[in-house]
């Protein structure tokens, strides 16, 4: 995936951009994504104080997600909890949309005041699925990870294709006045990793979600 940072659209007027670039930058951030039109097929996050517009991943990317969901989705079954994709997760002006989440199926426990999504404090999991590119490596290794310890996300787990021969990175403890984590686990492919904490502890990611190591 390729990522794109959109702080000052070619549409946007002088007005508009000294808003969005000045004292109110993210309020005018926010007013400005909720007000996108995207082609089928691309999503727009708020990261870090940039806009970043990304198409969905490839098929490969798809089939993790959709095995991890579906996992997740028998775990959590007769539960309060479920797992949800394809979904807007908001904490204070900023907008995520990761690959996987377990969150309440009481809507309105989770959804946000303007209906726009899931509100972040009502979150018990995120999981990112990393994509080709420096660029989208470096979004939810690095920035990704700073924004859901800041939003208080008590565990955030990476797969990663492309960290040695494939890797998952589970983190917990979240430090939000750190934009960090107290406790980082990682197993290369191949290794259980297990779920500590929360709605899916116990849970197990292993190869029959991520596949074999990559050689």
């Amino acid at each position: 995936m390729t990522a794109l940072a959109h702080e000052r659209p070619e549409t946007m007027s002088e007005a508009g951009a000294e808003f969005v670039n000045g004292p109110n930058q993210d309020e005018g951030l926010w007013q400005l994504w909720k007000a996108m039109e995207l082609p089928e097929g691309y999503r727009a996050e708020i990261i870090e104080g940039a806009i970043e517009v990304s198409p969905t991943g490839r098929f490969a990317h798809a089939q993790v997600v959709n095995r991890l969901r579906d996992a997740l989705a028998l775990y959590l079954k007769g539960s309060e909890y479920g797992a949800w994709n394809d979904t807007n997760v908001i904490h204070t002006r900023r907008a995520w949309v990761p690959d996987g989440l377990v969150a309440p199926r009481d809507v309105e426990l989770v959804e946000d005041e303007d209906g726009l999504g899931i509100k972040a404090h009502a979150v018990a999991m995120i999981v990112e699925v990393v994509s080709p590119g420096k660029s989208n490596q470096e979004r939810d290794r690095v920035r990704k990870r700073r924004e859901y310890a800041r939003a208080g996300i008590p565990v955030y787990m990476i797969i990663d294709d492309y960290d040695g021969q494939g890797a998952v990175t589970l983190l917990t403890g979240p430090r939000p006045d750190k934009a960090d984590w107290e406790d980082i686990h990682r197993v290369p492919y191949g290794r259980e990793i297990v779920i500590p904490e929360g709605p899916a502890k116990g849970f197990v990611i292993d190869e029959a979600i991520t596949g074999p190591k990559r050689a």
